[in-house]
């Protein structure tokens, strides 16, 4: 197969990809690096970083009545090496609180603070022109097709079962015979 592409060229790729699946996957990878590494210089001015940045919002989202660590966990766009030590951090810059929760003292509730709420308004109008200038190159009916496309790319490797579960590793397939 031999392809013209602008991923090929940017790459500066000389053999063919092995096949469209190869070629789309690295096309994702590729400008996922563009848009994080946009989104990383806006928001490191103010002293925190993409995942921090999206900390905040699902804290914000989750209004005054706050949401459990593990929920926010889940909620990463990026899977964090380490919520605690991410939210440690926010603590630190006082841009989030935690509690621990009554009855259940195990679970730990975090919430934003008026600072990161104020952080998030300044924040609010660059990122939005970081979001609008990825989706510049394409109509708006061209971004709901890539966003339908994501959307099954996404549940197909969901599917597949060759996902890691988080905290559970990669998941092994069994033989017929095993």
């Amino acid at each position: 197969m031999v392809t013209n592409s602008k991923l090929a060229e940017e790459i500066r790729q000389t053999r063919p990809f092995r096949n469209a699946a190869v070629e789309a996957t690295l096309g994702i990878l590729r400008t996922a690096t563009q848009i994080r590494r946009a989104f990383a210089q806006v928001v490191a001015p103010s002293g925190i970083t993409p995942a921090q940045y999206n900390v905040l919002r699902i804290l914000r989202g989750a209004g005054v009545t706050g949401i459990p660590t593990l929920v926010v966990r889940d909620r990463l766009l990026e899977e964090a090496p380490g919520i605690t030590r991410l939210l440690d951090k926010l603590e630190v810059a006082g841009l989030v609180r935690r509690e621990r929760a009554t009855p259940d003292r195990r679970q730990v509730m975090c919430f934003i603070t008026p600072k990161g709420l104020a952080l998030l308004k300044k924040l609010d109008p660059v990122i939005g022109t970081v979001e609008e200038r990825c989706g510049l190159a394409l109509s708006v009916s061209e971004l709901r097709v890539m966003i339908d496309l994501l959307d099954r790319v996404r549940e197909g490797i969901q599917r597949s079962g060759k996902t890691e579960k988080r905290g559970k590793g990669p998941l092994v397939r069994k033989s017929a015979g095993a």
